[in-house]
């Protein structure tokens, strides 16, 4: 009823040696070299860009005043200011198209070689950007800032209340860009062009920030109607797409 040693030894080692070759006999075959290789594929960049008429401007401006002391000098610009503000609403602009950018009062000095900085005063400093939704308003406006008080004028920028139809329209225009031009090169390589992998896209319509206009005020204040010439702007998509090659 009982086995020897040697023969359970022997047992032993043949089981040892049959699960190696079993192991063996599952294991999945290698994969082909060419299964391992990535597929070729195309990657360009092309953009659209459409040019369209602007419907709205943004005109930055500020109040300056000067006075002995900090508190005369605050209370000049905000009486101003105020004149400023009842102008803008005459001329038909919403207070939701009013922000003030800046508000600044710092120290004047004036310097004499070999001599302390003398403290001459206070200025004040009072900027506001203002959203014009009717172009054929933004010169009759800007008139009447200036003559509510209105002594610096930062600048002028055109935009678009809506971009989304341009930025659609240039959409269009760099998808058919880059379509061309991954035919253009599967051609020249002598290869089919397979389906897009991936598209993304960059660009798109920004506000212009107003620009410098120096000597506006000078230039206001010696004509009857301050003439503006919208001009159009450029709204510009660029695209990023990958195609497949084929073999």
């Amino acid at each position: 009823m009982t086995r020897s040693l040697p023969a359970l030894m022997v047992g032993a080692a043949l089981v040892g040696l049959s699960a190696p070759a079993a192991l063996a006999q599952a294991a999945p075959p290698p994969m082909p070299m060419h299964a391992m290789t990535p597929a070729p594929a195309l990657n360009l960049s092309a953009y659209g860009e459409v040019k369209v008429a602007p419907d709205m401007a943004t005109i930055s401006f500020g109040v300056v005043t000067e006075a002995p002391t900090a508190q005369a000098a605050m209370a000049d610009n905000a009486t101003r200011m105020t004149q400023v503000f009842a102008a803008l609403r005459r001329a038909g602009v919403a207070e939701r198209d009013i922000q003030t950018s800046g508000l600044n009062l710092s120290p004047q000095y004036d310097y004499v070689q070999n001599e302390p900085p003398k403290l001459r005063g206070y200025q004040a400093t009072n900027r506001v950007t203002v959203g014009i939704m009717d172009l054929d308003r933004v010169g009759t406006t800007a008139d009447a800032v200036v003559s509510a008080g209105v002594n610096q004028i930062d600048g002028i920028a055109f935009g678009l209340k809506d971009p989304k139809a341009a930025e659609d329209q240039a959409r269009v225009l760099a998808v058919r860009a880059l379509q061309d031009k991954a035919r253009l090169y599967a051609q020249a390589l002598g290869v089919d062009l397979g389906p897009v992998r991936s598209l993304s896209e960059g660009g798109g319509y920004q506000a212009p920030q107003p620009m410098p206009q120096y000597g506006a005020r000078m230039a206001m204040a010696e004509s009857d109607s301050t003439p503006v010439a919208a001009g159009q702007l450029a709204v510009r998509i660029d695209i990023t797409g990958t195609y497949d090659l084929g073999r």
